[in-house]
């Protein structure tokens, strides 16, 4: 579990956003369990097992809950346009596989029983879990979440906490957390970077960021 913070405009975003192949890194190279992915397409970056979620969430609003996490499942579909065409045979066998994985996703974040509302209608908090079981729908090794406790209160910030210890336990999956609720990062992470303008400034443990002179400058502003 890492954590990644840092000031607004340190650079955050733009990390996640080169790791998942929304941008193209112009110089280094980024590299995932050994390969190169730094020119990948983002469906490639996808399929080698990394996910992620939005600061400002993305669902198909006019969607219903589970079409939302069938979308994802259909990554693993195994028919051909033809088997689609007719809808029989492999066809309803597949779907009904991804159903049932749908439904196990939708169980595990606790909106099953919600499954056929709009996806638009749901909570706010509800909306930050069905993201993140649409992630978890592609089987990913790696899960990336941007701000994931933005816009939550302390009791929702709390549940979500439990959330992703639960999502990390559950599936052996490495998560990789941007996110300015420093009680959030203190408790979920193992270590933690801290990033300004572009770079590096420290890393470590959550006592040794919160004891760090170079961090607390960063956020806070050093004596003159």
């Amino acid at each position: 579990m890492y954590g990644l913070i840092g000031p607004n405009g340190a650079g955050k975003t733009t990390i996640f956003n080169t790791i998942t192949g929304i941008y193209a890194p112009t110089s280094g190279t980024i590299k995932y369990i050994g390969e190169d992915i730094s020119h990948k397409e983002a469906f490639q970056i996808a399929q080698l097992g990394i996910a992620r979620t939005f600061q400002n969430i993305r669902l198909f609003t006019n969607l219903s809950v589970q079409e939302n996490v069938m979308i994802a499942c259909h990554k693993d579909a195994e028919y051909n346009l033809m088997d689609a065409l007719i809808r029989v045979g492999k066809f309803n066998k597949c779907e009904s596989e991804l159903t049932r994985k749908a439904t196990n996703l939708l169980e595990i974040v606790g909106l099953n029983d919600k499954k056929d509302k709009i996806a638009g209608s749901l909570p706010y908090g509800h909306q930050r879990k069905l993201e993140i079981a649409r992630a978890m729908a592609i089987n990913p090794k790696l899960l990336l979440l941007d701000e994931p406790a933005a816009g939550m209160n302390f009791d929702e910030s709390a549940d979500l906490v439990n959330f992703v210890k639960d999502i990390h336990k559950r599936f052996s999956l490495t998560v990789f957390l941007i996110e300015h609720h420093m009680d959030v990062v203190m408790r979920l992470c193992d270590q933690i970077i801290v990033l300004n303008f572009g770079k590096t400034i420290a890393e470590g443990t959550p006592k040794q960021i919160k004891a760090d002179k170079i961090v607390i400058e960063a956020y806070l502003g050093g004596e003159e």
